[in-house]
């Protein structure tokens, strides 16, 4: 006589190693094509019912025998598919975050080696002693009166090379368009 699946089930939740073998040995096949049937794909199946396996001593506590074993066995197997589906999705979705930030920042790099380039240019094209000026005041961050103290010129010259308007037309055109 052949010992019923919720004998085995009951035996292997209380630690039987051989009759969770033979639960498993019975039902591996079960699980395998009920896996695929949910999964669609051979090796995806596979690991799903590799996973399940694994878990299954621990879940066979939780067996109340209120239906049958094959049923609730059915239920574990689905419930495992169901949430592989959900962790990929979450990986996915991390992984799309992932490349999004990515590429976002990828683009603020760019930005910033476009607006060095064109300070780079613009500084060039102007006079010497504007250049000084702008690199002292600007870039230094020097009030008028210390980069005038530095240039050896008064206050007034520090401060007419550096009216706004002088600079108007040399605006950047990072990131606008055209």
């Amino acid at each position: 006589m052949e010992t019923s699946d919720e004998a085995l089930a009951l035996a292997s939740a209380l630690g039987d190693r051989e009759a969770f073998s033979a639960l498993i040995a019975r039902h591996y096949d079960r699980i395998c094509g009920l896996s695929f049937g949910v999964t669609g794909s051979r090796p995806e199946a596979e690991d799903l019912t590799q996973d399940i396996c694994v878990s299954l001593p621990a879940k066979l506590g939780s067996y109340r025998r209120e239906a049958r074993f094959t049923t609730w066995l059915y239920r574990v197997t689905v419930n495992a598919a169901h949430d592989r589906r959900r962790r990929a999705a979450t990986r996915t979705k991390a992984a799309d975050g992932w490349g999004n930030w990515e590429v976002s920042r990828q683009a603020e790099i760019e930005e910033g080696r476009a607006a060095e380039v064109w300070l780079a240019e613009t500084m060039q094209s102007l006079s010497p002693e504007l250049r000084d000026t702008v690199a002292l005041t600007l870039g230094e961050d020097l009030s008028q009166a210390e980069a005038a103290e530095v240039l050896g010129v008064s206050e007034g010259t520090v401060a007419w090379r550096t009216v706004p308007s002088r600079f108007s037309a040399l605006t950047p055109s990072v990131g606008r368009a055209s």
